[in-house]
């Protein structure tokens, strides 16, 4: 069996002798790096990102032991933020959905075809509708009515769910409003996926919206979610061109297939560890 590589993410501020002072540390270590990406911002004090994968094999310690020296090595020295994972780990996402199906039907086909590195553990509705879908897929299926009025005890039933038995809350087209006190729960491990070119045609219906106003494209974007609506770092986006000729429902038949594809990028690039969150934006090593 091939050992796994192990996924080394880093965010410090930039100086020199940070690449070096990594290579030589894993060097030291017996690990062989096979793949390495870097990008420095360009702020006024400028911030360093890197994510390099590596070859576990000969390494003279076991990970913990690994991970505690690169701690007092490197990461200390240069004040990072960091993770360090091996490809073999694989989390477990939830899925909140309501009646529309496409995003979350990808997903599950991109987990099925051995694509994603990561289970999905189950899927939550506030509508009974694609229960039948979803257990063709031997996932387990929630129905957890919600509404403005029940969203107290909604979110108390979906905690009890979720606590300690997912790594990612992924909404998939969750028409629902998801509280501050949620989000919290999980800061940076829910995706939500929003049916417009964000930050254009925020909130409610932005299909219509994008009718009204003319717009020539419209799009897609995946973003983590934050206590401001529809304002988290945003992870992936794509568009398609449109026309006057174009009715709201031809914008909405064509926003679908952007959505399920940007959802799905964006969740196999977190479960992959490509993304480094930085304030409101994100670094992604695609």
């Amino acid at each position: 069996m091939t050992d796994p590589r192990a996924i080394l993410l880093v965010k410090c501020p930039d100086r020199p002798g940070i690449v070096a002072a990594i290579s030589s540390f894993l060097f030291r270590h017996g690990a062989n790096i096979t793949d390495f990406d870097q990008h420095t911002s360009e702020e006024d004090t400028g911030v360093y990102f890197t994510r390099l994968e590596f070859q576990t094999g000969k390494l003279d310690l076991p990970l913990d032991d690994l991970k505690h020296a690169f701690s007092l090595d490197v990461a200390r020295p240069f004040a990072m933020e960091w993770r360090l994972t091996l490809s073999s780990d694989r989390k477990r996402i939830a899925v909140l959905v309501s009646k529309h199906d496409h995003a979350l039907l990808e997903l599950l086909w991109t987990w099925k075809r051995g694509d994603l590195r990561a289970d999905v553990v189950q899927v939550i509705s506030n509508h009974p509708d694609l229960r039948q879908a979803v257990e063709g897929f031997g996932v387990p299926f929630v129905h957890v009515p919600n509404s403005k009025e029940q969203r107290d005890g909604a979110e108390a039933r979906m905690t009890e769910l979720l606590d300690g038995k997912a790594d990612l809350v992924v909404l998939a087209r969750y028409m629902q409003i998801v509280s501050p006190a949620f989000v919290s729960r999980w800061p940076r491990r829910i995706i939500n996926i929003h049916h417009s070119f964000l930050p254009a045609f925020v909130g409610a219906d932005p299909y219509r919206q994008a009718y009204e106003r003319g717009v020539k494209v419209v799009g897609a974007t995946a973003h983590y979610v934050t206590a401001e609506l529809d304002a988290g770092p945003i992870i992936d986006q794509d568009v398609a061109r449109v026309s006057h000729r174009d009715s709201v429902d031809d914008l909405k038949h064509l926003g679908r297939d952007l959505e399920r594809r940007v959802l799905a990028r964006a969740v196999r690039w977190d479960c992959e560890d490509r993304v480094i969150v930085h304030g409101n934006k994100t670094v992604v090593f695609a």
